[in-house]
């Protein structure tokens, strides 16, 4: 399946999933938070990019710990909740 998204719509979908969004340098981090402690799970977002891009968002499926693009649209896009998400998440060991 290939799509792009929108960086906008890739950041609301973060924070609508919990992730706290940590500055640093050219990148801005987003990091997991469950039950208010930080995880292991998290990702970057270029402060230039307006649209990820296939590769991008490749890369990003990885780091927030699905194994299919589908699963990662349905995040950006919002019909898998946080809570689906984190059940996921811990499913597969990844938290």
């Amino acid at each position: 399946m290939t799509f792009t998204a929108k960086t906008e719509k890739i950041k609301s979908a973060l924070t609508s999933k919990g992730f706290v969004k940590e500055e640093r340098s050219k990148h801005t981090f987003y990091i997991l938070v469950v039950d208010g402690k930080k995880t292991p799970i998290h990702t970057k977002l270029s402060r230039g990019s307006k649209e990820y891009s296939k590769k991008l968002l490749s890369f990003m499926r990885e780091q927030l710990g699905f194994e299919k693009m589908r699963e990662l649209k349905d995040f950006i896009e919002c019909p898998m909740s946080k809570e689906e998400y984190v059940r996921i998440l811990e499913e597969r060991g990844r938290i």
